[in-house]
């Protein structure tokens, strides 16, 4: 008996086509009920309120009332031209330049010193995270009492010395700034810690075999190796001191001499203290969430542009 030899293709003849397997149906079906939970949470928590803000920014709507009409651009004429909308510009920037610097720096430092220190490393672990579980509204009336000139701890102290915390534009300012540090601090530090922590440790042994110093390798490896965390730790407190609004409210209400508004005071003031006009303080919203995404998208470039270095 002889084999049968497998029929040849001519070349006229076109090559066999490939039946492409389609994906069952259940699985896109069961895709799209994973993400409708986080779909619906997302339109009605951001996509809804950011329509209405905007169609109030650009509406007459006072307090009590009601939209009475379309009034562009007026709303963010009086917004800028509000005489607190610069004070408060400068004050919130110069908050932010200085509680970012000073929350990186220690931050980094903690890392560094809970990384390496192994018999004491989960006790100060815990204690430097222990004041992120107190919320920022809490810790702010905490402090508030420690500044109390009248029932504060530091009462004596102060009136031997003629100083209190909150009582002039630089102590309030330096005061909010120390509860910031104070609240933030451990939670940056886990932060940087993830980051260390995922630098493998070849990279280290390497360069001490080729004799490099501790600054060497500090500048050389580590802050290379840690600018995706540098760079989301950044975008978070720029962010959030931007939005400053708890510490200031509680602990100085804006003085004293209204030195110390921020921006997002000024929303809350013109939206139900002063003028009670929301489209106005819709329009500073606007205006403060376009400041935000212009400032996240340089940080982020700025970062991805040092990455590709």
């Amino acid at each position: 008996m002889t084999a049968l030899a497998p029929p040849t293709r001519t070349a006229s003849q076109p090559p066999p086509r490939r039946r492409r397997r389609r994906a069952p149906q259940g699985g896109a079906l069961a895709g799209w009920l994973y993400a409708t939970p986080t779909a619906l949470f997302v339109l009605l928590l951001f996509v809804l309120p950011l329509l209405l803000v905007l169609q109030m920014s650009g509406s007459d709507w006072p307090l009590l009332g009601g939209n009475q009409g379309w009034n562009l651009p007026a709303n963010y004429e009086t917004a800028v031209t509000n005489r607190f909308f610069a004070d408060s510009v400068l004050f919130t920037l110069k908050y932010t330049i200085l509680t970012t610097a000073i929350l990186l720096a220690l931050a980094l430092g903690l890392g560094l010193l809970v990384q390496e220190s192994s018999r004491w490393k989960g006790l100060l672990r815990t204690s430097f995270l222990i004041p992120s579980a107190l919320g920022l509204a809490s810790a702010s009336l905490l402090f508030y009492v420690l500044y109390s000139p009248i029932a504060g701890p530091f009462a004596d102290l102060m009136a031997a010395w003629g100083f209190t915390f909150l009582g002039t534009p630089d102590g309030a300012l330096w005061s909010t700034i120390f509860l910031i540090v104070w609240r933030y601090a451990g939670f940056y530090m886990l932060l940087m810690l993830v980051g260390l922590q995922g630098i493998p440790d070849d990279i280290y042994e390497a360069a001490r075999i080729d004799g490099a110093s501790r600054w060497q390798i500090f500048r050389s490896v580590t802050l290379p190796l840690l600018r995706p965390t540098l760079a989301l730790t950044t975008v978070l407190c720029v962010t959030g001191s931007l939005l400053a609004f708890e510490q200031f409210y509680i602990l100085t209400k804006g003085g004293p001499d209204n030195s110390t508004i921020t921006i997002v005071q000024l929303i809350y003031s013109v939206a139900f203290q002063g003028p009670n006009d929301l489209g106005v303080a819709a329009a500073l919203s606007v205006i403060v969430l376009i400041a935000l995404v212009v400032i996240n998208i340089a940080q982020i470039r700025g970062f991805s542009r040092k990455a590709e270095d």
